[in-house]
């Protein structure tokens, strides 16, 4: 089932305790664009359809990756991309929306997702596997 924008926008300024709809949109579009240069095939499909069609393109048309970013760079890349931000408001801007998309992806595509990436993103997504320590 596919969040409605505005649901989406909504749970994810509930998480990130934002003042505004726009500090969460922001948010949303970085992460999601960051996160779309790291997927491919069917799990980065799959997901664009569990979100609204705004953030589902922005997954589908991202940035090209040179190659996989530790969940570290991750943070420090979306400091980088969004203004005044530190790693430790990065950090919690990420944790806001990837616990969005992980509940609107499931069990099975998140699980799919994370194989794409390099170890450690289970907790950027608020979702420890067995074996991770936070």
């Amino acid at each position: 089932m596919t969040l409605r924008w505005e649901a989406f926008l909504a749970e994810v300024r509930e998480r990130g305790e934002y003042d505004t709809p726009q500090e969460a949109e922001r948010a949303a579009r970085v992460v999601l664009a960051l996160l779309g240069a790291h997927l491919v095939g069917d799990a980065r499909a799959e997901l664009a359809t569990r979100l609204p069609e705004t953030m589902a393109l922005i997954l589908l048309n991202p940035l090209q990756a040179a190659e996989p970013l530790t969940p570290e760079r991750f943070v420090r890349a979306t400091a980088a991309w969004i203004e005044g931000a530190t790693e430790a408001t990065a950090l919690w801007d990420i944790g806001a929306v990837l616990s969005t998309v992980a509940d609107a992806a499931g069990d099975d595509i998140l699980d799919q997702i994370l194989l794409q990436l390099p170890p450690g993103y289970d907790l950027l997504f608020g979702h420890p596997t067995a074996g991770t320590r936070p």
